[in-house]
């Protein structure tokens, strides 16, 4: 029992030790220590007010959450940069009645972002990540606004963030 003890320690300590540069969210940050994501501006068409910086926010917790950096305000290992360029909503699928409209409308927004990676400069990269969500055209987009942005900002933080670590 005692042998079989002294083997498990050693084989979770091996295993974790290997773990040096991983977390268990899977966003691998190599000898990077700290990030910054400036203000993402909206220079999208439509004007929301405080959709750049909830963006911007929902980005940088992204980082936080699934990382071990430390965020700053100068000098970065890891630098996101960009801006809101698509914000829109537009009809997805007509009804019978052509007095009523569309049955449902699709919001979509697409940001542009620039990654720069002072360690590894092969990553760098400038990319454009989209997402929509729909919602039902009898609602007021004021009364589900924030719940499509929860959606929308969750997946393209995610496809942002796995661009950024997926190739370490």
């Amino acid at each position: 029992m005692k042998k079989q003890l002294i083997y498990f320690f050693l084989a979770t300590t091996f295993l974790l030790g290997g773990c040096k540069y991983y977390n268990f969210t899977g966003g691998d940050t190599g000898d990077a220590k700290s990030f910054q994501v400036t203000f993402i501006r909206n220079e999208a068409p439509i004007f929301t007010p405080g959709l750049d910086r909830d963006f911007t926010t929902a980005l940088q917790d992204r980082i936080q959450d699934q990382t071990n950096l430390t965020q700053t305000n100068s000098n970065p290992d890891l630098l996101y940069e960009g801006e809101i360029v698509e914000y829109r909503i537009s009809p997805l699928s007509a009804i019978a009645d052509a007095n009523r409209g569309a049955a449902q409308n699709r919001l979509t927004m697409t940001v542009n972002i620039r990654f720069f990676n002072k360690i590894k400069s092969e990553y760098d990269f400038e990319k454009r990540f989209s997402f929509f969500s729909d919602f039902p055209a009898a609602t007021s987009i004021a009364s589900v606004r924030q719940t499509l942005h929860d959606e929308i900002f969750e997946r393209i933080t995610q496809d942002v963030f796995q661009e950024a670590f997926s190739n370490w």
